[in-house]
């Protein structure tokens, strides 16, 4: 038994090999491509145990040398950072460093999907992408009219006269050939979207977890499905809190002795889920929304719109982790009232 560590970059590859007795074998570069990987198979041979660093490509080489009979593990690059010497941070000593947890059963193992698990995902990732593009059409269109005071629903710039009335209310034509130019880019990324969206939809109808993920208020069917695939099994976190971290909306918090300073988000872990999140909290401004005082309190506390969503969006997940667990829909919490009778103090 062989334990290797790969270090996978663009081009090159470097990668390490121990033996059973944690002796140095051989180490060296291979071109990062198939026939590299063919090349490294032959030179080790079937039994070995090898880990990867996560990163583009990383389930790819796990899925080839699998099939050649290694056993694969996908390291969390954030934990293998954090294990590497600083003071020397090449490709040789992430190789020995990977080669090294390998050998001593200690890889920080990332939990990696089915392939039909894996292919929905990027069809999901699909639509959240063109739906980024399309709001940022949106903000566009929206942006521009700004800058000469007016304020017009897309409908209504979809109207005939639309180009008159621009004129009419003194927008120079650069900006009138901007504004439509956005706002065809939103309808043709509607035309890609629609047949997308009928795809996925009847698969979110026929999922189990969407169903109870529906029950959660901003979470429609296909954002339900996102928040399912992009979580997979709720059983992977301990707690609602690992979820949340999880999704990188956590707050990023520096310590130093005594102080402690909470700094931005995160932003470590599946960025399409911690979209999913947000979106659901869309709607928190409205009253009805069950996260509407939260979302009031941080915007008034804050003055920024995106930590109010930010923190409606830990709580989308909070209730997604509950409903998943325990198999049974989402219940807003019920605020005691000032008649209800309060306990005795102790």
């Amino acid at each position: 038994m062989q334990y290797v560590g790969i270090d996978w970059a663009y081009r090159h590859a470097r990668w390490c090999a121990i033996s059973e007795h944690g002796e140095l074998v051989a180490e060296a570069t291979t071109p990062a491509d198939e026939d590299g990987l063919l090349r490294l198979i032959a030179r080790l041979g079937p039994d070995v145990r090898a880990c990867v660093e996560m990163m583009s490509g990383a389930v790819w080489v796990r899925d080839c040398l699998e099939r050649a009979g290694w056993r694969v593990e996908v390291a969390d690059a954030r934990k293998v950072k954090g294990l590497a010497p600083l003071a020397a941070k090449t490709d040789r000593v992430d190789a020995r460093l990977l080669a090294t947890l390998a050998f001593r059963d200690l890889v920080p193992a990332l939990w990696v999907p089915a392939l039909s698990e894996r292919a929905l995902s990027e069809r999901l990732k699909r639509r959240a992408h063109l739906i980024r593009l399309r709001s940022s059409a949106k903000n566009r269109s929206f942006g521009l009219l700004s800058q000469w005071g007016l304020r017009l629903s897309l409908q209504r710039l979809r109207e005939p006269d639309a180009a008159e009335l621009l004129e009419s209310r003194g927008v120079p034509e650069v900006w009138r050939r901007s504004v439509f130019e956005a706002v065809a880019l939103v309808d043709h990324l509607d035309r890609r979207l629609a047949p997308l969206e009928r795809e996925l939809l009847p698969l979110a109808r026929a999922d189990r977890r969407v169903q109870l993920l529906d029950s959660i208020p901003g979470v429609a069917a296909i954002l339900g499905l996102t928040l399912a695939v992009e979580i997979g099994e709720v059983s992977r976190f301990a707690t609602a809190r690992k979820l949340v971290g999880y999704s990188g909306l956590t707050p990023s918090v520096r310590q130093s002795g005594e102080s402690s300073r909470t700094g931005r988000l995160s932003k470590a872990g599946s960025a399409t889920l911690r979209w999913a999140a947000v979106e659901a909290a869309q709607h928190a401004w409205r009253e009805s929304n069950p996260w509407h005082r939260l979302y009031r309190d941080v915007k008034q506390r804050t003055g920024k719109t995106n930590a109010a969503k930010s923190a409606v969006a830990r709580k989308v997940l909070i209730a997604a982790w509950h409903v998943l667990s325990r198999e049974q829909p989402f219940k807003p919490h019920s605020p005691v009232s000032a008649s209800s009778p309060q306990p005795l103090a102790a």
